[in-house]
C-alpha cells in the first residue's frame, strides 16, 4: 500500500481523463513541483473530499467501546486452545480499543499477562500486571494475578520481591478474606507452595551463566567517516555528471566489513493487508493479525505486548517511552488522521511525517529551502549538472571565468559534511520529469486533500498537550502559506519511488512445535535512509543490506578493492531474474538503463535461459531450447514440443505441489509424502533437475521426513534442494545461508556430528557476511556447535 487505495486511484484517474486537454497539458509540462502542486490542488473539489472521507471511514482506527469485550472473549478461546501467542495478540487488540483507567483495559492487560506467562516472557508479564493495577484492576481478581507475579519473580530469581509480594497478599487476604474471587483455601494452598519455592531457591547456591557477549558488538563502525555520518572511514563520497553522487572504497575491503550503519530518518510501518471494512451487517472487528499488531509503530521492534495510543486504536508501541516519543514527534498530528493516512497510502504518510520531523530542525532554514525550491526552475536537471567528473566529499569543482570554483555536493552542509538530516532528504531527486502526468496528478491531489484536513483539524489544537515549546513555535500555521508544506510533501512523494527503502525482517514460518524451522524475508516498513540512498545499483552488487528495527546495515558481500564503487541492488538481481526483466523494472521504477557489468555481459549471451526455469527433454534429459516450439539441445535427439504445452504441465504441477504443501501444514505427513513423490516423478519427466519447482518439491519432502524423524532421508532431499538454491541465488547468498541453517538443524537432530559441524561452519560463514553476529540463526548455530563439541567422543572399534 505505498500508493493510495484502488478506489481513490480510479476516482482520480477518471477525473484526470475528464479534464480539458489544455489543463492536462499545463500539468504535464509543469517544470517544478510547485507548479504541479498549485495547478493540481486548485482542481480539488468538495465532492472529491467527501468521496475520500467516505473511503477513510472504512478503516476502524477510532476506539470502539464494544470491542474490548469481543477481543477478550476471542482471546480466551485461543487461550483455552493453548494458542498463547494468538491469545496475546487478541488481548492486545482489546487493549487498543479500551480507554485508559477503565475495567476493560485492566482486564485485557491481566489476561495478556497470563498468556505471556505461558510463553515464558516473565519480564513482560510483570509489566502487564503493573499496567493492569495502574488502570484499576478489580480488587476481587487481584489475588490470582499476584500469585502469577510471584511465580515470575521466583523464576527470575528476584526472591526478595517475591517474598514481599507474598507478605502483602497474605495481609490483604487476612484483612478481606471474602473479597477474593477464588476459593480461600485454594489461595492459601498456592501461597504455601510459592513460599516453599522461594525457600528452596534461597537455599540453592546458584551459578549464573556468564553474560552473553554484546550481540551488537560487530554492528559498530570501527572508525566513523568524518565527512559522511553513519558511514565507515573505508568509504568516500564522490560525484559525477552522469552517475550523480556515489561511494567508493578508500582501502581494500573484506567480505563482512560494516560500511554503513544508519538509523532511518523516518520510517512508517506497512499496515499489511487491511482492506477497508464493509459497512454491512457482518462483524466490524477483524481477527486478522497484521504487522501493526506485532511490531512497535515507532521503533519497529517485535512485541506481543503492545502499548496503545490513548487516542486511537491503530497506533501501538512496545513501551510507554516509544508511545510518548512518537506522540511528541509526529503522532499528535497523525492521530486524528489515521483512516485518511491508511487510505492515501504509505508514501503520503511518510511525506507528512517528514515535514513534521522537519519542524524540529532550523525551521527558518527549512522554509527558506522550500522557497528556493519553489523558485528553482532547474529542479528537474541532473543532480551533477554543474560538477566535474570526480570530486571529493562535500565540495565539487566548476570553472567560472577561467577559475576553479568549489561547489557543494547536494545534501552536504556548509562544512561539506553529508548528514542524516532533513537537508539531505530534501536534496534527494524527485525525478519530476520522469513521472507520468497521471501519477503526478494522483500525488498532488492526495497531498492537497491531506493539507486541507490538516487545516481543518487545526494543528494548534492538536498540539496543545505537548510540553515542547520548540514544537509549539514551529507548527505549520505559523508559516505564511500552508501550500509551502504541501509542495514539500509532494516533492517527498515523488522522491519515494526511487529513494524509499523497504525495511525487511526475517519471520519464522510454521508452528512453534516444528523441529525444523523455516524462515522468510518479509517487508515490515518503508523508510528513508539518506546515506544508503547514495549507493548506486548493480545487478551483481558487492554489498548486502539488512535491518534490525529501524537501523540499516550495509556490509561488503565480496572483496572490494581500493577505488572501486560501493554498489547495492535495488531489487532486480542477476540471480532472480533475466536481463530483459531487470532492465524493464529498473527503467519503469528508477528511470535509468542499467549498464552494470552483468547486464552488458548478458545482453550478448545467447543461452536458452536460466536452468531454474528450464525444461528438459523427456528422452535424453538435455535442456530444451527455442521460442514457441522447443527443440532438444542434444544433436543426437530430434525431440520437438510446444512451449505452451510444457507451461500448462508446469502450471498443473505447481497446483499439485501446493496441495501437497497444504497436507504438510495440516500434519497429514504420509499423504503429503505420497503426493510430493508423485510430483517429483512428474517433474523429472520435463523439468531441469535445477528447476525451482523441483527444488520446492525436494524441500517439501525434507520437511515431511524431518517431521517423521527420518533425518537421513530429510537431509538427502534438502541437499538436492540446496543445489537448486545455490544455482539460482549463488553460494554466498542469504538464501543459501538460510538453507544451510536448515540442513545444520537436520544433521544436529540426527546426531550426524561431522556433517553438522561442517554445515554449521558453512552457514555461519555465509550469514555473518549478511547479518553480522547478532542474527538469531547465527546465535542458534553457535549453540548447536557448542553442544556438539561438548558431547563425548563416539567410541571407535579396532580396525579390521
Amino acid at each position: 500500500m505505498d500508493l493510495p487505495v484502488d478506489e481513490w486511484k480510479s476516482y482520480l484517474l477518471q477525473k484526470w481523463c475528464l479534464l480539458p486537454t489544455s489543463i492536462q497539458i499545463t500539468i504535464s509540462t509543469a517544470k517544478t513541483v510547485n507548479d504541479i502542486f498549485l495547478h493540481s490542488s486548485s482542481l480539488l473539489q468538495p465532492e472529491d473530499e467527501m468521496f475520500l472521507k467516505r473511503l477513510s471511514r472504512g478503516y476502524l482506527v477510532r476506539k470502539d467501546p464494544d470491542a474490548p469485550l469481543f477481543y477478550r472473549e476471542e482471546g480466551n478461546k485461543k487461550f483455552q486452545e493453548k494458542d498463547y501467542a494468538g491469545a496475546a495478540v487478541l488481548y492486545s487488540k482489546g487493549v487498543a480499543h479500551s480507554m485508559p483507567n477503565t475495567e476493560d483495559i485492566s482486564l485485557c492487560y491481566a489476561n495478556r499477562s497470563a498468556a505471556l506467562f505461558h510463553l515464558d516472557q516473565y519480564e513482560t508479564c510483570l509489566k502487564d500486571i503493573t499496567r493492569a493495577q495502574m488502570h484499576g484492576y478489580p480488587e476481587r481478581l487481584r489475588p490470582k494475578m499476584m500469585l502469577r507475579k510471584v511465580e515470575c519473580l521466583v523464576t527470575l530469581g528476584r526472591l526478595q520481591e517475591a517474598s514481599q509480594t507474598i507478605s502483602d497478599l497474605e495481609s490483604n487476604l487476612a484483612a478481606k478474606p471474602t473479597l477474593a474471587a477464588a476459593p480461600f483455601h485454594i489461595l492459601q494452598r498456592n501461597l504455601r507452595h510459592l513460599k516453599r519455592k522461594v525457600q528452596e531457591k534461597e537455599n540453592l547456591t546458584e551459578t549464573f551463566p556468564a553474560a552473553l557477549a554484546n550481540a551488537f558488538e560487530d554492528m559498530e563502525l570501527r572508525e566513523e567517516n568524518e565527512q559522511i555520518s553513519s558511514a565507515s572511514s573505508s568509504v568516500s563520497l564522490r560525484t559525477d555528471p552522469l552517475k550523480g553522487r556515489y561511494l567508493i572504497a578508500t582501502k581494500d575491503i573484506l567480505p563482512g566489513e560494516l560500511l554503513v550503519k544508519e538509523d532511518a530518518f523516518v520510517s512508517v510501518l506497512n499496515p499489511g493487508e487491511m482492506p477497508p471494512l464493509n459497512h454491512g451487517l457482518e462483524s466490524k472487528w477483524d481477527l486478522k493479525v497484521t504487522n501493526g499488531d506485532l511490531y512497535c509503530h515507532q521503533c519497529l521492534k517485535p512485541t506481543l505486548a503492545t502499548v496503545p495510543c490513548d487516542g486511537c486504536s491503530y497506533a501501538k508501541y512496545c513501551s510507554q517511552e516509544c508511545m510518548q516519543q512518537a506522540w511528541e514527534r509526529y503522532h499528535s498530528t497523525e492521530c486524528s488522521l489515521g483512516g485518511l493516512l491508511l487510505t492515501l497510502g504509505v508514501f503520503c504518510h511518510i511525506a507528512l511525517r517528514l515535514i513534521l520531523l522537519a519542524r524540529f530542525e532550523d525551521v527558518d532554514k527549512v522554509i527558506r529551502n522550500l522557497h528556493e525550491e519553489i523558485s528553482d526552475k532547474d529542479i528537474c536537471l541532473p543532480e551533477g549538472k554543474n560538477l566535474v567528473k570526480t570530486v571529493n566529499y562535500g565540495l565539487g569543482e566548476s570553472e567560472e571565468n577561467g577559475k576553479i570554483v568549489e561547489t557543494p555536493i547536494p545534501g552536504c552542509d556548509i562544512n561539506g559534511k553529508y548528514k542524516n538530516d532533513y537537508n539531505a532528504v530534501f536534496k534527494l531527486l524527485p525525478h519530476t520529469e520522469n513521472h507520468s502526468p497521471e501519477h503526478k496528478f494522483l500525488c498532488a491531489l492526495s497531498v492537497s486533500a491531506l493539507c486541507r484536513q490538516l487545516e481543518a483539524a487545526s494543528l494548534q489544537a492538536l498540539t496543545t498537550d505537548l510540553k515542547s515549546s520548540k514544537l509549539k513555535a514551529v507548527t505549520p500555521e505559523l508559516c505564511p502559506d500552508v501550500n509551502i508544506w504541501g509542495v514539500a510533501m509532494l516533492r517527498h512523494m515523488l522522491q519515494l519511488q526511487c529513494n524509499a527503502q523497504a525495511i525487511t525482517t526475517i519471520q519464522q514460518t510454521g508452528s512453534k512445535e516444528n523441529i525444523i524451522t523455516d524462515s522468510r524475508q518479509v517487508r515490515l516498513a518503508t523508510g528513508i535512509f539518506p546515506v544508503v540512498s547514495l549507493l548506486n545499483h548493480s545487478c551483481n552488487p558487492n554489498t548486502t543490506v539488512s535491518f534490525i528495527s529501524t537501523v540499516a546495515t550495509v556490509r561488503a558481500s565480496q572483496p572490494i578493492g581500493k577505488g572501486q564503487e560501493i554498489l547495492h541492488c535495488y531489487g532486480p538481481h542477476m540471480n532472480r531474474m533475466g536481463v530483459a526483466e531487470r532492465q524493464q523494472k529498473l527503467r519503469s521504477q528508477y528511470f535509468f538503463d542499467c549498464n552494470c557489468s552483468v547486464c552488458q555481459t548478458e545482453e550478448h549471451r545467447t543461452a536458452a535461459g536460466p536452468r531454474w526455469e528450464a525444461f528438459c527433454c523427456n528422452h535424453c534429459r538435455a535442456l530444451m531450447q527455442g521460442g514457441d516450439v522447443l527443440s532438444c539441445g542434444s544433436r543426437s535427439c530430434t525431440e520437438f514440443i510446444s512451449r505452451d504445452h510444457l507451461v500448462s504441465r508446469l502450471r498443473d504441477l505447481q497446483q499439485q505441489v501446493g496441495m501437497a504443501r497444504k497436507l504438510l501444514r495440516n500434519g497429514n505427513l504420509v499423504q503429503a509424502i505420497q503426493r510430493l513423490l508423485e510430483c517429483q516423478s512428474d517433474a523429472q519427466s520435463f523439468l531441469s533437475a535445477e528447476h525451482s519447482v523441483a527444488g520446492d518439491i525436494e524441500d517439501g519432502l525434507a520437511q515431511a521426513y524431518a517431521a517423521l524423524g527420518d533425518w537421513q532421508k530429510s537431509a538427502t532431499h534438502l541437499q538436492k534442494s540446496l543445489r537448486v538454491v545455490e544455482l539460482r541465488h549463488g553460494p554466498s547468498s542469504v538464501e543459501m545461508g538460510h538453507e544451510l541453517f536448515k540442513l545444520a538443524q537436520i544433521f544436529f537432530n540426527g546426531f550426524a556430528i561431522p556433517e553438522a559441524l561442517n554445515t554449521i561452519q558453512k552457514a555461519e560463514k555465509v550469514l555473518l557476511v549478511h547479518y553480522g553476529p547478532w542474527n538469531d540463526e547465527i546465535q542458534e548455530l553457535q549453540k548447536m556447535k557448542s553442544c556438539l563439541l561438548d558431547l563425548p567422543p563416539v567410541p571407535v572399534g579396532p580396525s579390521v
